[in-house]
Formats: C-alpha cells, structure tokens, sequence
C-alpha cells in the first residue's frame, strides 16, 4: 500500500541512501560519480538533517522509497528521488500528485525544478506529466561543488483564464 507523509526528524539516513542512490543511478549514464561521490554523500546527509521539515516522503507497504522536497516551501520543487529498487510501481507520479497538491493549496499557480540535461529517465518523467522544458544552462552547484548542465522545467497548476485582466469573478 502507498502511503505519503512528512518526513521525521531522524530519518536522515533512510532518507539520505534513498536520494544518494538515486542520484548514482541517475548520474551513472552521465559519467563522473566516483570524484562527486563523497561531496554528494554528504550533501544528501546535511539537506535531510537540516531541512526534513520540508521533505514529502512516500512509502510503499510501510517502507520509504521515495522522497521529495521544496527547499524554500515555495512552487520549486527541490529534490525528487526514487530508490531505483521501487522504480515502476506509480510511486513518483504519486509524490508528484501530491507535490503539485501542496503547492495549488498554497495558492501558486506552477510548479518548477531543475535536473541534469543529461538525465534522460527524469526529464521523460517529468514531461509525460506535462512539464515542459523552459531553459538550459549551466549551473554550479555548490552541493556538488561542480558546474552542472541543467534544464529547467516546468507545469502551470491552473488553467487559462479567459484572457481577462485579473482573476475572474
């Protein structure tokens, strides 16, 4: 059974090997983890110790195999992880539904995040879920003290108005 919540504080390590091996896999096809290995290690480590009280978690039978976070509390979604041992099973496109959920009750109209250019399996996720690419760059990235090509992404929340000016009422 899927179950979503918030994480805990403690959850530190559960949380952080969950992101940590997710993001190997994701940069395996990219190349490089070994020399960021460490550096991402400990970056997954201090973001959930430091910042859990903006992790969304989700379970499947009672197990955590995923998580996602929104660093500011605002329309960016931060961090999105699977463990790649619970890929395929609905869980991602769960947490997202519930992602793109907080972030319409907080009354913003998009949501937004960021991954690697060369993270292929991320960026089809993403955009079978009606994001759309909006930019690419080269961003630094000081969890992993590198220059990362990233896209930008992104997915309005509301739907077009009537081309007034102003909320309709």
């Amino acid at each position: 059974m899927i179950h979503i919540r918030n994480a805990h504080e403690g959850e530190t390590d559960v949380l952080a090997s969950i992101g940590l091996r997710s993001w190997q896999k994701a940069m395996g096809a990219i190349g490089g983890t070994g020399e960021l290995l460490e550096s991402a290690s400990e970056a997954f480590s201090n973001f959930t110790r430091n910042l859990w009280l903006t992790i969304t978690v989700i379970e499947l039978n009672g197990e955590a195999a995923g998580w996602a976070a929104r660093e500011a509390l605002d329309e960016a979604i931060s961090d999105f992880w699977i463990d790649p041992d619970f890929e395929r099973r609905g869980l991602g496109s769960a947490l997202l539904a519930r992602i793109e959920q907080d972030v319409r009750e907080q009354g913003l109209e998009k949501v937004s995040l960021q991954s690697h250019a060369g993270n292929a399996d991320a960026i089809a996720f993403f955009k079978a879920r009606g994001y759309g690419i909006h930019w690419l760059s080269i961003v630094y990235s000081p969890k992993l003290d590198s220059d990362v090509p990233t896209v930008g992404l992104s997915k309005w929340l509301v739907e077009e108005g009537d081309g007034a000016y102003g909320p309709g009422i």
